[in-house]
């Protein structure tokens, strides 16, 4: 069939088997929709369309005022959630169209890939996951889990459907992607992994299913691991001089230096291989420089002082959810801004009779942005 023949999604889709190599994840050969009532686009590819219905969900929104490192920062100058998932897309693009991969998935995967975070980045998610394990040792909050509970249920669409339907690749892009193991210096795709097995892969931090996966899984460490050095020397935490030697002679003097030498590095060592691939010096040297982060920046006493802030924000608003749920009739009466609003946060979800409360509170704090959360915190506790 001629192209003339053609809607410009299958011409696309005829494009990527030409131009894309073979070990790419082909549109037209996605796994498909949790929900399979959803006709294909005439013009965009399903990955595609994956990635407008991510940017425009009112979660992918809230990622411009939520931490990355540094808590509700008033310098504009300082990453927030919203720049480090576009810094993540563009450094996996540029390695996966370096191997012939397919961009919209990376970029689908990549923007939507930290949608499950809690406001105030990890410490969030860990003050969360403790507030929920006093309740119920079996209960967790994980931002990967998350992440997929935002795009399957919580995110709504412009016709009021719950959850955004993606394709399986972005899905478990999304649920894969965990950047907080520093020693990966080759990932391998899961190719056998099913939809089903997507939950248990983002618990344990299973590999991606696609090639694109796991780019978007190493851009994620590529992205903060200068960044955030960038950002601690803006915030007098160190400067990049004081990195040892050993890593600024391998991987270089600046964050540009740095992300330069590693998707260098992935490039040349990937290609034409069904793996994304470091060389073990480079991949040594990242691991190096992750750690040497962990101890000047994320273990720093200015960040320690900001967790203690934090931690008291996430702790007050989930007990005091916790108490006014206790009283569904008082809590819909109530004159506080905070609990009319998440009254009518519960009445819009049209949640099973049986959801723990516990999981309700945790849907609605943790799609709050920094400012919101602290906000909703003075409302409850400054008289």
């Amino acid at each position: 069939m001629s192209e003339q023949n053609l809607t410009p999604r299958r011409i696309k889709e005829e494009q990527e088997d030409r131009i894309l190599h073979a070990f790419a994840a082909k549109s037209k050969h996605s796994r498909g929709r949790v929900w399979k009532n959803d006709p294909p686009c005439d013009v965009r590819t399903a990955y595609e369309r994956d990635v407008g219905r991510i940017i425009f969900s009112l979660d992918f929104r809230r990622l411009r005022h939520k931490t990355q490192v540094f808590f509700d920062p008033q310098n504009d100058h300082i990453c927030t959630r919203m720049e480090h998932v576009i810094y993540v897309n563009y450094i996996a693009n540029t390695i996966g169209r370096g191997l012939g991969l397919n961009a919209d998935l990376i970029q689908g995967i990549a923007l939507g890939h930290d949608l499950g975070h809690a406001p105030f980045g990890h410490t969030g998610e860990r003050v969360l996951n403790e507030c929920l394990q006093r309740i119920d040792p079996d209960y967790q909050f994980q931002h990967e889990v998350h992440g997929l509970r935002v795009v399957d249920v919580l995110a709504t669409r412009a016709d009021h459907m719950s959850g955004l339907n993606l394709t399986f690749e972005v899905r478990d892009g999304i649920a894969s992607h965990c950047g907080e193991s520093y020693s990966e210096y080759c990932l391998i795709p899961d190719r056998n992994k099913q939809p089903d097995q997507l939950m248990d892969s983002a618990k344990n931090h299973g590999m991606p299913a696609t090639l694109e996966g796991c780019v978007v899984r190493l851009a994620d460490k590529i992205a903060y691991v200068g960044r955030d050095i960038e950002d601690a020397v803006r915030a007098g935490i160190m400067e990049f001089d004081e990195l040892p030697a050993a890593i600024r002679s391998s991987l270089g003097q600046s964050n540009s230096e740095i992300i330069n030498t590693l998707v260098t590095d992935i490039i040349i060592n990937s290609r034409d291989r069904d793996a994304i691939v470091l060389s073990p010096s480079c991949g040594q040297s990242m691991q190096e420089l992750l750690l040497d982060n962990v101890k000047r920046i994320y273990r720093s006493d200015k960040i320690k002082r900001y967790e203690k802030m934090a931690t008291n924000v996430i702790e007050g608003l989930f007990e005091a959810l916790r108490q006014a749920l206790t009283d569904p009739e008082k809590l819909a009466s109530s004159d506080n801004r905070v609990f009319r609003a998440f009254n009518r946060y519960i009445a819009e979800r049209n949640y099973a009779a049986d959801l723990p409360d516990a999981q309700k509170i945790v849907d609605y704090i943790a799609g709050m942005s920094d400012s919101f959360a602290t906000r909703s915190f003075e409302d409850i506790y400054w008289f």
